[in-house]
C-alpha cells in the first residue's frame, strides 16, 4: 500500500486540491493507497473539505510541522510514504516515478517544487541555482517528499527537535539509510512563502 500523509493547518483554500490531485495521481499506480491528513489546529475547513473527498483525517494539536507528518506517518499502513503539503499538488508523473524508484531499491527522495502564481524577480533570477544545486546535492524540500516505511522507522521520522529546515534534516537522515533520488519532475506548490520573503529571509 501507498500512504499519502498531508500536515494541514487553515489550507481550507488549498486542501481539497491537493487531496483530488493525490487521488489521481494515485489511480495510475494500479497499487491499493490511502490518503491520511493530518489537521493539525485548523480553525477553518479544512478538516471537513478532505473528510468529504474521501481522506481519513487526524486531528491534533502539535503546532509543529515534524510532529505533525511523524504523526500521520506511524499512523499509516503504507509501505511507501508520501509526505505532500496541503499546497501542493502532486502528479502522476511524480507518483509514478517515485514509486519506481523505491521499487528499485531508492530508501526515500523528493522533488524540486515549481511555485505557482506572479514569483519575485529575486526568486526568478536564482531559481535556476536553487534547481542544480537541489539535484546536484540531492537535497529537496518537503513539498513532496517520499521514503519506505522500513527507511522511515530506521531514522525515526522528521526531527521534532527542528522548527525549521526539518525537511533537508529527513533527507540527510534517509542518506544514511541508503540511496535518495530528487525526481527530475516536479510538483507544483503555492508560491505564497516566497512572495512575503526576501532572499534574506527564506
Amino acid at each position: 500500500m501507498i500512504s499519502f500523509i498531508i500536515p494541514a493547518h487553515n489550507e481550507e483554500i488549498w486542501i481539497g486540491r491537493c487531496v483530488a490531485a493525490v487521488h489521481s495521481a494515485a489511480a495510475t499506480t494500479g497499487e491499493p493507497y490511502e490518503v491520511i491528513v493530518v489537521d493539525d489546529g485548523s480553525t477553518d475547513h479544512s478538516g471537513e473539505i478532505a473528510a468529504e473527498l474521501g481522506a481519513e483525517v487526524l486531528r491534533v494539536e502539535h503546532r509543529h510541522i515534524s510532529a505533525t507528518r511523524n504523526t500521520g506517518g506511524r499512523h499509516a499502513r503504507g509501505d511507501i510514504l508520501f509526505f505532500v503539503d496541503a499546497d501542493t499538488l502532486v502528479n502522476r508523473a511524480v507518483v509514478q516515478s517515485a514509486v519506481g524508484a523505491l521499487r528499485a531499491g531508492a530508501v526515500g527522495g523528493g522533488c524540486v517544487p515549481r511555485f505557482e502564481g506572479r514569483l519575485p524577480l529575486w526568486w526568478r533570477l536564482s531559481h535556476p541555482l536553487f534547481v542544480n544545486a537541489a539535484r546536484l546535492l540531492r537535497l529537496a524540500g518537503g513539498a513532496c517528499q517520499f521514503c519506505t516505511r522500513e527507511a522511515f522507522d530506521a531514522t525515526g521520522g522528521f526531527s521534532e527537535e527542528h522548527y525549521a529546515a526539518e525537511d533537508l534534516v529527513f533527507i540527510k537522515a534517509l542518506k544514511r539509510q541508503g540511496r535518495v533520488v530528487v525526481l527530475a519532475e516536479p510538483v507544483e506548490t503555492s508560491g505564497r512563502s516566497l512572495r512575503n520573503q526576501s532572499l534574506w529571509t527564506i
